[in-house]
């Protein structure tokens, strides 16, 4: 049983940068697709950064350039590095796996078979 817990939200001001982190625990290696999503309030969740074991890594648009994802597979951590954040970022912030995919992973939420409880960003203009 996969286990995802994630930390490092909190606010900030427009402009500034946060790292979420995604401890992962039930599993010998970080080796299938993972992610992270968004959610805000009213809206649906999103995909912000999807990571496959090659690793080939998704950004959308609206992240593109200052969203990086990335892994410590010896620690087994997910990070995501967020920069230049605006308030339409604001939004709870959730880690996410596929285990039954390592290429070819998908962006959908309803394709995660793991999710963590969230961790809240909020960015102040």
């Amino acid at each position: 049983q996969v286990q995802l817990v994630e930390s490092g939200g909190g606010s900030v001001q427009a402009g500034g940068s946060l790292r979420l982190s995604c401890a992962v625990s039930g599993t010998p290696e970080m080796n299938y697709c993972m992610g992270w999503f968004r959610q805000a309030p009213g809206k649906k969740r999103e995909a912000v950064a999807i990571i496959s074991k090659t690793p080939r890594t998704f950004y959308p648009d609206s992240v593109k350039g200052r969203f990086t994802i990335s892994r410590d597979t010896a620690k087994n951590i997910l990070y995501l590095q967020m920069s230049s954040l605006k308030p339409e970022d604001t939004a709870m912030y959730y880690c996410a796996a596929d285990s039954r995919r390592q290429i070819d992973c998908g962006s959908e939420p309803s394709l995660q078979n793991y999710w963590g409880r969230g961790t809240q960003v909020t960015v102040s203009s």
